[in-house]
């Protein structure tokens, strides 16, 4: 299954800044019917990724009722990333058995 993600780039503070890119209810839609063969534990559901020339491994956190998908700061760094920023995210989620 593959995906393509438009939003702004957010802050998330917990002991350490997180960043983040919030799927679509659309995007979020898809997903759901796919978690319960995909995910590994805790709603995580473990995708590829690529912002721009950057390719990537993470997993989309499950976060009030949707999902986000964690922006690590070496991606952030490659891409020329600032918080509120547009980002275009292209996910693969592999649903085979």
């Amino acid at each position: 299954m593959r995906l393509v993600v438009e939003g702004e780039l957010f802050e998330w503070r917990g002991p350490a800044p997180f960043h983040f890119v919030a799927v679509d209810e659309e995007g979020c839609d898809d997903l759901r019917a796919v978690a319960s063969v995909v995910s590994y534990g805790w709603g995580m559901i473990p995708v590829r990724g690529r912002v721009g020339d950057t390719t990537f491994t993470t997993a989309l956190w499950p976060r009030e009722g949707g999902y986000v998908i964690p922006i690590r700061d070496a991606v952030r760094r490659a891409e020329g990333l600032v918080l509120g920023a547009p980002v275009t995210v292209h996910l693969e989620v592999d649903t085979a058995p």
